[in-house]
């Protein structure tokens, strides 16, 4: 869809003949455009859950179960719709504990059962991002597998960018060819390449306690997404 939405944006600055015919290739000028921007993400995504211990494994997964329940009652209350909510992963297994024997063999003995809840949560009020940290803290959650932050639209600012790169790539090779003495033809060939560049993750391991005293915010920066662009444009040129 990205691909396809640029490509129709792009042809929008092409002639009708958008590829020369072969002979009026043969003198051309190739060059590169760039367009570059830096943008604030428009949502913050998060994954948070529980690992839980339990004596049989019913008793383990509803330990962790009732307090992802809780994030995601959480997550609502801060006005996330239910479709920005979604399970990652349930995860459930046989715990193990490892028991030094007389002579210093060491064998594992089994240790109840260990269960894992996580869930997504998309939240496009980065505001109150570090609310629901503390708050799914606060539910009895003890994971933060990781932050991070995107677009919700990103095909629309990169086919910008695009179009921003076809234009720089055009006046490049209007000021080559002038340079030249020459005339500036029909596009012979055109490329792109280019995309965006998030800030980069943040990741917890699991939390053994809260991180900060009960009610306070757990401070996140968002930062800023980094979106470039390139085309590669081939021009025919005439003495």
């Amino acid at each position: 869809m990205r691909a396809g939405l640029a490509g129709l944006l792009l042809l929008a600055l092409l002639p009708a003949r958008a590829h020369a015919d072969d002979d009026a290739c043969k003198r051309r000028i190739s060059v590169v455009g760039h367009a570059a921007e830096a943008r604030a993400p428009d949502f913050a995504e998060v994954t948070v859950g529980i690992e839980a211990r339990g004596a049989t494994p019913a008793a383990a997964l509803d330990a962790a179960s009732k307090a992802v329940a809780g994030v995601s009652a959480q997550a609502r209350a801060l006005g996330v719709p239910p479709a920005d909510i979604g399970t990652a992963a349930v995860t459930l297994q046989a715990g193990a504990r490892s028991v030094t024997r007389p002579g210093g063999l060491v064998t594992e003995e089994p240790d109840g059962y260990r269960a894992g809840n996580t869930v997504t949560v998309r939240l496009a009020d980065m505001d109150r991002l570090g609310d629901l940290l503390r708050q799914a803290l606060d539910a009895g959650a003890n994971r933060i597998d990781g932050v991070s932050f995107g677009l919700r639209e990103p095909d629309k600012a990169e086919a910008a960018l695009q179009i921003a790169a076809a234009r720089d790539a055009r006046t490049r090779a209007e000021a080559l060819a002038e340079a030249l003495g020459a005339k500036l033809g029909p596009v012979c060939a055109l490329t792109t390449t280019g995309g965006a560049v998030p800030p980069p993750p943040v990741f917890s391991r699991a939390l053994a306690a809260p991180m900060a005293a009960k009610g306070r915010r757990v401070p996140i920066e968002a930062g800023t997404i980094q979106l470039s662009s390139e085309v590669s444009a081939t021009f025919a040129v005439a003495p």
